[in-house]
């Protein structure tokens, strides 16, 4: 019980720390540790996978030519 009730407490302090230098610091916020946050990830063109993947939906919809899809062959051919 004296174990479940000081990680409890430590928590809680800690908790508690992280709120009071949010508060007190000038502009304070809670950090952003997402890859999009970091500038020299971007800066290098690294991003998040979701980001990557709509990239690279995006340049691949543009490669698609719709003008010689055929649905069933032999229905494109003029007469």
């Amino acid at each position: 019980m004296k174990i479940i009730l000081l990680a409890v407490g430590l928590l809680a302090f800690a908790i508690f720390a992280m709120a009071i230098r949010i508060i007190i610091k000038k502009g304070g916020r809670f950090p952003n540790t997402h890859v999009s946050g970091n500038r020299h990830l971007k800066r290098n063109g690294v991003y998040c996978a979701q980001t990557q993947d709509k990239l690279a939906q995006r340049s691949a919809w543009k490669e698609v030519k719709y003008d010689k899809v055929m649905f069933v062959p032999g229905a494109n051919t003029k007469k």
